[in-house]
């Protein structure tokens, strides 16, 4: 009985510590701290792929927006030339509707679109 005893008090310390030799603790705590910067120095660099990436992003959405304001520039002299254009022909027919028989005369043409664009609806 002895026997069997000190069998299974052998086999169970064996498996109670089972791979532990002297000063196994210490490594294990050491290539888990190891596991742990490892998997930081992953994050890490995952972490900068993806700041890369915003960069990237951010990059090519300032090229759009410098494109955007360019384009909203030209757009913007543009109108200030028809602006300039329109101004002058209204000052033109301001000049044409004083007198009494300019008035007239656009009084005729107009209706004579106005005639137009009814025949041409008419048939249409």
């Amino acid at each position: 009985m002895n026997s069997r005893r000190d069998i299974r008090g052998s086999n169970s310390r064996a498996a109670l510590f089972d791979g532990i030799e002297e000063g196994g603790i210490h490594a294990t705590s050491y290539s888990s701290h190891e596991i742990d910067e490892h998997d930081n120095d992953r994050a890490v660099e995952g972490l900068q792929d993806r700041v890369n990436i915003l960069k990237r992003l951010t990059g090519d959405i300032h090229e759009e927006v410098e494109g955007h304001n360019r384009m909203l520039d030209r757009m913007g002299n543009d109108m200030d030339a028809s602006r300039g254009i329109l101004s002058g022909t209204v000052d033109r027919f301001k000049t044409v509707f004083e007198t009494k028989s300019s008035r007239r005369m656009a009084t005729l043409v107009a209706s004579f679109v106005a005639l137009f664009l009814l025949v041409y609806y008419l048939t249409k």
